[in-house]
């Protein structure tokens, strides 16, 4: 490679995680950690301290999984079923992780669907709302006051700059009267950041929450688009591999002078410059009382 293509090579890697912090004798969870990003952030916390991989496709889950004890030499990287796009699914993993851990100090919402054709959840939510918004906010529920009794513990959703390009659709919420693939991305990756905005208000940094842009990364995400998948494979020298996606999450998960930072948004393992709607107090109010009401849930 030239000095120019390294140069670039370096700029399109962006910030790496600097901590070494340990975390023994600590819990984490990760959702979709089977492929991707997820996996990345996965392996570096299992170098690290216990990790419970949460996913929907549990032969995908456990061979991540023994691919990361066999290189971390750490035994104590878990694998349970956990499927976002099915609050049945949501509630039952909620409630066996309860009966097993006594403890959580980190909860990484990664795992997320990106394009895909109008489909619907188990629960008739539309998928990108469902997957990426609705099921991190019900696991999140059903596991804080694990997180509140094990604190200090760290909330951290894995959003995207796409956030620059939603809005929330109140009117609309489920696409059912215009769909658009790219901008339902758009919009739910909105919502995390929404999401985490009022979430850090409310805990007031008993639980520290903060969300991220992991940059545009190589990985399976835009599995349902052909001309994205053809654009990545051409572009794929100016795209992040997971493991350079992966550093800023595992910065907001471990990083010891975030002890106390909560309701940012991160990229490039520094803090990041968040839309106008995503600062939107109001809208974040509103859409938290919404996906109570849409979930059955009263989260006070």
């Amino acid at each position: 490679l030239t000095a120019a293509a390294l140069s670039c090579r370096r700029y399109v890697a962006g910030g790496q995680c600097k901590s070494t912090a340990k975390l023994e004798g600590k819990v984490a969870i990760i959702t979709g950690a089977n492929t991707g990003i997820g996996k990345e952030t996965a392996r570096e916390l299992a170098r690290r301290g216990k990790v419970i991989v949460a996913c929907r496709d549990i032969a995908k889950a456990e061979a991540a999984a023994s691919e990361i004890r066999a290189e971390t030499g750490n035994q104590q990287v878990i694998v349970k079923k956990l499927d976002l796009a099915d609050t049945k699914s949501i509630r039952e993993f909620a409630e066996k992780f309860l009966a097993e851990e006594k403890e959580l100090h980190i909860l990484i919402n990664n795992a997320g669907v990106m394009l895909c054709p109008y489909s619907k959840t188990a629960d008739g939510f539309e998928m990108h709302l469902g997957v990426n918004h609705l099921g991190p906010f019900l696991l999140t529920f059903l596991l804080l006051e694990r997180l509140k009794q094990s604190a200090p513990a760290r909330i951290v959703n894995v959003s995207s700059l796409a956030h620059h390009g939603g809005r929330i659709r109140f009117h609309d919420l489920h696409g059912e009267k215009s769909y658009n693939r790219g901008l339902a991305y758009c919009h739910s990756k909105l919502a995390n950041v929404l999401f985490t905005r009022e979430l850090a208000r409310r805990l007031q940094g008993k639980v520290t929450a903060n969300a991220l842009h992991p940059g545009s990364v190589r990985s399976e995400l835009v599995r349902h688009s052909f001309v994205m998948m053809w654009l990545w494979k051409i572009f794929s020298f100016f795209l992040k591999t997971p493991w350079e996606g992966a550093q800023t999450s595992v910065y907001c998960a471990v990083a010891e002078e975030l002890d106390s930072v909560t309701g940012q948004y991160f990229s490039d393992c520094q803090p990041a410059y968040v839309s106008p709607r995503g600062r939107d107090d109001e809208t974040a109010k509103k859409l938290w009382s919404v996906s109570c009401e849409l979930l059955g849930i009263q989260w006070d």
